[in-house]
């Protein structure tokens, strides 16, 4: 069977007392302790790790032999019991009597089972030996121990675009220390990190970095326990399908991989759960005086905000369920937002006094044609505003998707960090008016020319 790695021990002093030297070794000439002794049980075990055991059957009678011998082993886990193969099945094998003098070659046979352990709780080991002496017999024998996790991975996510995702994922040694040995100081079962990778979801490619032995060294790929260190991976849209459909709120972005090593070289693999793209934080549920549901005033992530509506849109679509638009009752994104603008490939800074063009992007995703009018309103602009014309008629705009371009100038008045906001969205056949969060974010920065001066 699988035993416990051994730790050792520092040799006891001759003035030790009796009850500290209860431990030893029966053997006189040997003077170290019983930790050295291989325990009796499958010891410290670890969801990533492979669980390994040796079955052993022997024949200890001295002159019946042993039939038709069927060997068959299972490992239940908390949630399942799996078949563990081994070369002794399907094939029953016959076990001579054991020689007087001791045991033979032929008294016996034996294999290896093995079997990645992907849960942690409560494990039993059953063997079924079935054989033909005097009568058909069975016996059973069951081995329990419990698998632990070594590491605790959580995840956070950011969303960077349309199509793009940053995924920091944190690894913390949760592993518990190991005994101190006899006049000694406290040990901890450390953990190195040798591999590290993330598995993207289909159409996703992640930004990989191979590491070597010296950089993990570098880069604290050694845990001791308590510790924690944190990888940072950029997940993006790989294929024309999934660039032009881009990454929505509760798209599966794949799983961080890590192969870790312990301190007696026992190798295991841990993986982090799905981790999906978050939701934007447009919705902000409140309520009135009268209880009922209402939108007030919201903070928006704006990266990928038109993708999650379009889902969202598509999605009841496929379900045939649609509220009217602009309900103050309704929670769907699309149903509050079904005409979004977006910048595209906004600027990140702008130069004080020196207009930028920016094309906007409009999507109907509504089940209904609109003809709409981009108004961006002077009023509640600060820091930068339009220059040109506020208010620009874009015509009808078939449902489901239908989309248009339209390039607008801006102009900064202030150095310093601004949201550029104040845009509106009216449907000029109905007469709904629709508040757009804040487009983007830039650095208003002072000119060379004064910089100098100053």
């Amino acid at each position: 069977m699988r035993l416990q790695a051994p730790h050792l021990a520092t040799a006891t002093s001759s003035s030790s007392s009796s009850s500290s030297s209860g431990g030893l070794l029966l053997s006189p000439t040997n003077q170290l302790t019983s930790s050295l002794l291989l325990p009796d049980s499958f010891g410290a075990i670890h969801v990533g790790e492979t669980f390994v055991a040796y079955l052993g059957i022997l024949n200890t009678s001295l002159d019946l032999p042993v039939r038709g011998l069927t060997v068959s082993s299972q490992l239940q886990t908390p949630t399942r019991r799996i078949v563990l193969p081994s070369r002794l099945d399907n094939t029953p094998t016959d076990i001579p009597p054991c020689s007087v003098g001791g045991g033979s070659s032929g008294s016996g046979v034996d294999a290896i089972v093995s079997r990645q352990l992907d849960e942690a709780g409560s494990h039993i080991l059953r063997v079924e030996v079935g054989y033909i002496s005097n009568g058909q017999k069975s016996l059973r024998k069951f081995y329990r121990f419990n698998v632990s996790e070594p590491l605790r991975i959580s995840e956070s996510v950011v969303r960077s675009g349309d199509a793009m995702c940053l995924v920091s994922i944190t690894v913390e040694n949760v592993m518990e220390k190991l005994p101190s040995t006899v006049g000694g100081g406290g040990g901890g079962e450390a953990v190195t990190i040798s591999s590290v990778g993330f598995r993207a979801s289909a159409g996703s490619n992640p930004a990989e970095t191979s590491l070597s032995a010296l950089q993990l060294f570098d880069q604290c790929g050694r845990l001791q326990p308590g510790e924690c260190y944190r990888y940072l991976f950029c997940i993006q849209a790989e294929s024309e399908e999934a660039e032009l459909r881009g990454i929505a709120c509760g798209d599966d972005l794949g799983r961080a991989v890590f192969t870790y090593h312990k301190s007696m070289g026992e190798i295991g693999k841990a993986h982090s759960s799905v981790v999906v793209c978050p939701p934007t934080s447009y919705l902000k549920q409140g309520e009135d005086a009268a209880g009922a549901a209402i939108n007030p005033k919201f903070v928006v992530h704006r990266s990928g905000l038109s993708v999650d509506v379009a889902a969202a849109s598509a999605q009841r679509s496929i379900s045939g369920q649609r509220g009217s638009l602009g309900g103050s009752s309704s929670s769907s994104l699309d149903d509050t937002l079904p005409v979004t603008v977006e910048p595209i490939d906004p600027p990140s800074t702008m130069e004080l006094s020196v207009p930028g063009q920016v094309p906007l992007l409009i999507v109907n995703h509504s089940n209904r044609p609109m003809n709409l009018q981009l108004q961006l309103r002077l009023s509640v602009m600060t820091g930068v505003v339009v220059c040109g014309p506020s208010y620009i008629s874009l015509g009808e705009l078939p449902p489901s998707g239908g989309s248009c371009t339209v390039d607008v100038r801006f102009v900064a008045l202030v150095a310093g960090l601004f949201a550029v906001q104040g845009c509106y969205i009216v449907d000029l056949l109905s007469g709904m008016e629709l508040q757009q969060p804040a487009l983007f974010d830039v650095f208003v920065k002072l000119p060379e020319e004064e910089k100098v001066e100053r």
